[in-house]
């Protein structure tokens, strides 16, 4: 079996290797959602943790 056979999977290797980049576009993007949502609490916890002190 040679590369080109093997990434055309008999003829089935644009729907293979789509889903799959498609498939991992979307955990990246997940990622990045995550990791933007934690940055977002995180500062939003600072600042209510700030707010408090003040207001003590």
């Amino acid at each position: 079996m040679t590369a080109s056979e093997f990434l055309s999977m008999g003829g089935y290797g644009l729907y293979v290797w789509g889903s799959l980049g498609m498939c991992a576009a979307v955990v990246v993007a997940e990622l990045m959602v995550i990791r933007f949502r934690r940055r977002l609490l995180m500062d939003e916890a600072v600042d209510d943790r700030a707010a408090g002190e003040h207001a003590a």
